[in-house]
């Protein structure tokens, strides 16, 4: 088997984990680590016996991919110095610190026919792997990813370090341009707004709504999904979910209709979910990060093939971001 050469840009608490799968993977050999703390380079480098270097360029002509878990503001830079020398990336969400960079980056790449990625890990979460094979067309997204304070990812808010993740898989779900978006935050803690929440408008019609927070008392990350095709309560943190379809409660809506036109009947004494036809969602179990960089890699040793998520639709992330962002600002709150 064809074994890349790859590296890691960034040795921090992503680098660490990419490093780790990269080291398990049969088409890949890790082979070097940078950062520009050159110790914790070193220290990561030591684990996997691969060179530790403090400037990505060091790398050019020792490796064929590159991923990139450097802080956000980095990522134009260390990806438009690979990309320029035809080094396939996988950038760490979001893409870039701004859409105009996202936009030079997948200009960058097209330019030079070389792939880039984007690590929307949770678009590889089993959970949503087993949504898409159910092939719907949602009408209605609402989506919630609250947790404790992380004490990480500074530079940037929530909605760039968290909610990105559920308007990366919305924007799949939807498959449609945004239409407008409306949004209102809050900082609390950092520089940036710690609680977010957004509603985005679809030009097909369907609507999502979005909320993350970095300062709940609990980990939520769920998801529920309205269709015509079914009914979708998702549970990504448990790796579990619902599936209610249509298809298969059409009898139930008779049912009801055919009650209702009863005076004397006691709709109180009916459970609704002993009526429904409620089927576990099959979910095959998997590392995120791992089919993340399988698909990365597959699609640079075969063209037929193409990452979880390409350049193009982590920039589709960003700019709705962006979009929130504007509506978060624009939201004034009275003093």
């Amino acid at each position: 088997m064809t074994k890349l050469r790859t590296a890691i840009v960034g040795a921090g608490k992503m680098g660490k984990i990419h490093a780790k799968v990269y080291s398990k993977l049969d088409c890949a050999e890790l082979v070097a680590v940078a950062d520009s703390d050159i110790e914790r380079a070193k220290s990561l480098a030591e684990k996997y016996d691969c060179l530790a270097v403090s400037d990505p360029a060091a790398l050019l002509g020792k490796v064929d991919a590159v991923t990139i878990s450097a802080p956000t503001i980095a990522h134009h830079e260390v990806a438009a110095l690979f990309l320029k020398n035809h080094i396939p990336v996988l950038i760490e969400k979001p893409l870039a610190s701004s859409a105009q960079q996202g936009r030079q980056i997948v200009e960058l790449a097209k330019a030079n026919d070389t792939i880039v990625a984007v690590g929307h890990s949770e678009r590889c979460n089993p959970v949503v792997q087993a949504m898409k094979r159910l092939d719907i067309e949602p009408m209605f997204i609402e989506a919630n990813r609250v947790s404790p304070y992380p004490f990480r990812s500074m530079d940037i808010g929530v909605v760039l370090d968290v909610m990105i993740h559920d308007i990366d898989i919305i924007l799949s779900l939807a498959n449609s341009p945004v239409k407008k978006v409306d949004a209102a935050g809050v900082n609390v803690i950092a520089e940036h707004e710690d609680v977010c929440n957004a509603r985005i408008f679809f030009e097909n019609g369907c609507i999502a709504n979005v909320t993350a927070s970095r300062l709940a008392l609990k980990t939520e990350r769920k998801v529920r999904v309205f269709s015509r095709q079914a009914y979708l309560s998702l549970d990504f943190f448990r790796k579990e979910g619902i599936v209610i379809k249509a298809d298969k409660n059409i009898d139930l809506v008779k049912w009801i209709r055919e009650h209702q036109e009863k005076q004397d009947f006691d709709f109180t004494t009916v459970n609704w979910t002993d009526l429904l036809h409620i089927e576990n969602l099959q979910i095959e179990d998997g590392e995120p990060l791992r089919i993340e960089q399988e698909a990365f890699l597959n699609a640079i040793l075969d063209k037929s093939k193409r990452p979880e998520v390409t350049g193009a639709e982590g920039l589709a992330a960003l700019e709705c971001a962006e979009k929130i962002l504007q509506g978060v600002k624009a939201h004034q709150w009275e003093k």
